[in-house]
């Protein structure tokens, strides 16, 4: 997952401490898991390279690498995939996911809004939910537009709507009631849907050198284990990060009422539900 910056340029405190915190260390404990649950959303990116073709791609908010290395393996020995992220828990486990699958990547622990990343190089930006979390969308994009050639592939996969996305917010619905001071959410934050309308991005990523913008809506089925749907929620979101810190009272109050919340979307011992999102392509412009 990807940070921003701020306009002096330090890197966002909040979201370079979460993600460099419990978050990120939530994401590694449950990295098999969340790659199984979007691996529909990774094929999409995958499917957007020739296999065998080579080149050189960078992967936004990798992550632990999962979309890194799928898209490495894609390329073939003469491509190579960089990936890119502020959470270092996150990049450690990236670096031992590829050292153990043996494909030609590399991982940058960094800030992709403001890192420099070199002359131009890449042949195509991708990114499976790593690109919402800048604190500056057009500085971030101008930034990848500066590492990338004339001409070069953008695809990336976003949230659409908080509405059409029921199963993500769940969670804190159920637990408003038992948790007051839950945190609201802010759809003009860095955040899960901050990139949500397909108009605001097309603006955003026409300010920063990109061209052809094509936004697809896509409807991918999601499946976890249902054993995995109390730890999944216990960890991640609002409600997640609310739990670390609550006591063993709240707790017993909270987790049974949040999991009753999820039962519309459980199928036996699977986890079903839609994730309503969209697919984003774009070019570099020569400029």
């Amino acid at each position: 997952m990807e940070a921003g910056r701020g306009a002096d340029g330090t890197v966002g405190e909040e979201q370079a401490k979460r993600w460099n915190g419990p978050a990120g260390n939530a994401w590694v404990e449950s990295q098999d898991m969340v790659d199984a649950l979007f691996a529909p959303l990774e094929e999409l990116l995958v499917e957007a390279f020739p296999a065998g073709q080579g080149g050189r791609v960078l992967d936004v908010g990798c992550g632990t690498g999962g979309t890194t290395v799928a898209v490495a393996r894609r390329l073939g020995p003469g491509g190579r995939c960089v990936g890119v992220d502020i959470s270092e828990p996150m990049v450690e486990a990236a670096r031992a996911r590829a050292e153990r699958e043996g494909v030609a990547t590399s991982f940058v622990r960094a800030d992709a809004q403001d890192h420099v990343f070199g002359p131009p190089a890449f042949d195509a930006v991708v990114s499976r939910f790593g690109v919402m979390f800048f604190a500056d969308p057009v500085r971030a994009f101008t930034n990848l537009r500066r590492a990338v050639r004339a001409g070069a592939v953008l695809r990336f996969v976003v949230w659409r709507d908080v509405a059409e996305n029921p199963f993500m917010t769940t969670a804190e619905r159920a637990a408003a009631p038992l948790m007051p001071d839950l945190p609201a959410r802010d759809p003009d934050a860095p955040g899960q849907f901050a990139l949500a309308d397909a108009d605001k991005v097309r603006r955003l990523l026409e300010a920063s050198g990109w061209d052809g913008v094509g936004v697809r809506p896509v409807d991918a089925v999601c499946v976890m284990p249902e054993k995995e749907l109390t730890p999944y929620f216990s960890r991640f979101g609002p409600v997640g990060i609310a739990l670390r810190d609550a006591d063993e009272a709240t707790r017993a109050r909270v987790v049974p009422a949040v999991r009753a919340a999820f039962e519309p979307f459980v199928h036996g011992a699977e986890v079903r539900f839609t994730a309503a999102c969209w697919q984003i392509d774009a070019r570099a412009s020569g400029r």
